[in-house]
């Protein structure tokens, strides 16, 4: 106990749920059955008070920890995860999903429809933020927890926590949203827009039905590139990169000469080979629409909530920059609600919440025993 270590190899389950009705989306439209690829690291307890959900970013999965059979890296989230960790799994049971609209085994574009007994390509729904989270409500219904010790995640994970505080206040007792926002700017909008037309100017796309075809990798592969650079900081691309070329490298041709060229070359191709376009287009589409504050004003919504809030930015994020952040934080204090704020320096950009692991692990690990030990009642696990 309290040695930190890999939690080994994991394994993704699933399951199908059909609610009475179907599972109805903000669309309008519903869904008669949804599959949810989800993985759990820890034990439960004995009261049910030790759970804490993680939920991804943009191109994340339910593999948020430890090891798949054959796989050479761990998990996204791995050195948040696991024994002794920010999420120490010898005292809490941390639930990771994959999102609705994914497609990582969480039913997407690419699920077969069963009216047609083809992929849903572009017939698939358009969902929402919050029907992403209700769709975790699901499953977290059926793992048999009433309340959630604390719901945590980064980016548009941060999106889902905020989404888990206004639509299921009752169900929370903390959450821990980092480098997020309320709703997205114009210029965050517009990011994701160059990234959706890239894929829909792929001969290939076929307007979404391109299931029984090569696949639109180029315009897929465009748009990793450009969300690469915006993970980025100038900072960290100039330590990383500076203005240095590859050894193979010919000023006279448009290969990529610079060492930053073939970096995003590499991620964009990488980034094809394990995702959907169509959920690329779904998911950034729904970030688009998201707006915590639903028109109104956040802390108005957030009135009457007993959950206290950890609240993280990074200084050289300037995709999700941290005035952002701050706004969260101001509405929570104007509900009454008990908020932290911690703006960590560091120059890694967006992707410092993957990898500035020892200062949330500090910040992370004091909250949740403070929080935890509110209520803590026994330490015996359930079997």
């Amino acid at each position: 106990m309290g040695q930190k270590g890999s939690l080994g190899i994991v394994e993704t389950e699933y399951v199908s749920i059909s609610p009475p009705g179907g599972f109805l989306l903000e669309c309008g439209r519903k869904l008669e059955t949804v599959t949810i690829a989800y993985e759990a690291y820890g034990k439960l307890n004995r009261e049910r008070t030790n759970a804490i959900l993680i939920v991804h970013a943009l191109s994340g999965d339910a593999n948020a920890a430890g090891f798949h059979r054959g796989a050479r890296k761990p998990g996204w989230w791995d050195g948040m995860i696991g024994p002794g960790k920010g999420f120490d799994t010898d005292k809490y049971f941390v639930i990771s999903s994959n999102i609705l609209g994914g497609c990582k085994g969480t039913t997407g574009p690419s699920s077969i429809n069963p009216a047609t007994g083809k992929p849903y390509g572009l017939s698939f729904p358009l969902v929402s933020v919050h029907d992403m989270v209700n769709c975790q409500k699901l499953l977290v219904d059926h793992l048999g927890i009433e309340k959630l010790l604390s719901v945590s995640g980064g980016s548009m994970g941060g999106m889902q926590v905020l989404s888990w505080l206004t639509r299921h206040p009752d169900r929370v007792r903390s959450v821990i949203p980092i480098s997020t926002a309320i709703r997205h700017s114009p210029q965050q909008i517009a990011f994701n827009e160059v990234g959706r037309q890239a894929i829909m100017a792929d001969m290939n796309w076929e307007s979404g039905d391109y299931y029984d075809g090569p696949p639109p990798d180029r315009g897929l592969s465009v748009a990793r590139m450009v969300g690469h650079i915006t993970y980025m900081s100038d900072a960290s691309m100039r330590d990383k990169f500076g203005r240095q070329r590859k050894d193979c490298a010919d000023p006279f041709k448009f290969d990529p000469d610079f060492e930053v060229e073939g970096y995003l070359h590499y991620h964009g191709e990488n980034f094809v080979k394990r995702f959907d376009a169509n959920s690329y287009l779904f998911i950034t589409k729904a970030m688009d629409n998201f707006d915590a504050a639903e028109g109104g004003s956040l802390h108005e919504l957030l009135k009457g909530s007993d959950a206290k809030v950890l609240v993280i930015a990074f200084k050289s994020d300037w995709l999700y920059p941290a005035y952002q952040t701050k706004e969260i934080v101001r509405a929570c204090k104007l509900a009454g609600i008990e908020a932290t704020y911690c703006e960590i320096d560091s120059t890694y950009g967006h992707d410092a919440f993957l990898l500035e692991i020892e200062e949330e692990t500090h910040l992370v690990t004091h909250f949740l025993k403070k929080v935890y030990n509110g209520y803590e009642v026994m330490s015996e696990y359930a079997v």
